[in-house]
């Protein structure tokens, strides 16, 4: 969004490239970390996989239908409904009560701002991305909605506008790359976490799967952001 807007035929071959350069980049990130982790924590811990498949039967409609329902969209739903709503309650609160000249979402955004700046962020974006815990997709427009001041969720489609918004608070080459590295490695959301704790049993490793991608993501941002400061770039 930031580095391409609307450059036509151009701009979408180079956001494939920078796409497919994002994706390369996690699947490095996973074989590196996943190398690391054998080598530390789970040194000595056996790791194995297996699947049972069950007896090709005729597939019988009604029961497809009535299972996907009980065990894919109300399971869904009813995970929304314990993490999603209570989550948008509370972004709502806080974009709607004032605090002095200004609400509560821009005051935190505020306090975070130093610690976010090392890391190439701001404080609006860290803070969107702790809000943004019960499902990644509201991160963007939670930091649009903050920028703008708007007291709802809202979506902005066309590029040029969106660029121009971030530009004006702030965004520079460096901002958008550690948005992007950050997006990329940072905690897993609400839903990852509550599988992973149900499928380990375990507190502590849900704990450990949501602390190691949220320390390298916080690493590798300020690093980038640190060494292009002290080269000149930013």
């Amino acid at each position: 969004m930031f580095f391409i807007g609307t450059a036509g035929i151009g701009g979408s071959v180079l956001s494939t490239l920078l796409l497919m350069g994002v994706i390369v980049l996690g699947i490095g990130m996973t074989f590196l970390v996943s190398r690391l982790l054998s080598a530390t924590i789970l040194k000595g811990i056996p790791s194995s996989f297996t699947l049972e498949l069950p007896p090709y039967r005729r597939p019988q409609i009604g029961k497809v239908i009535v299972r996907s329902i009980f065990d894919r969209t109300l399971f869904v739903l009813g995970r929304a409904a314990v993490v999603a709503a209570p989550a948008g309650l509370l972004i709502w609160l806080l974009a709607n009560i004032p605090y002095g000249n200004a609400s509560l979402l821009a005051y935190c955004a505020a306090f975070l701002d130093p610690f976010a700046q090392l890391l190439g962020l701001d404080g609006v974006i860290l803070f969107a991305f702790i809000l943004g815990f019960p499902a990644n997709e509201i991160v963007v427009p939670i930091i649009i909605m903050t920028y703008m001041a708007t007291g709802s969720l809202i979506d902005i489609s066309d590029l040029t506008q969106l660029h121009a918004l971030l530009v004006d608070n702030g965004w520079t080459w460096l901002t958008a790359v550690c948005t992007i590295l950050f997006s990329l490695m940072h905690w897993p959301c609400s839903t990852t976490c509550m599988t992973i704790g149900k499928e380990t049993k375990s507190l502590k490793w849900t704990a450990i799967s949501f602390a190691v991608p949220a320390g390298i993501g916080m690493l590798i941002c300020f690093l980038v952001a640190t060494t292009a400061r002290m080269l000149g770039l930013a």
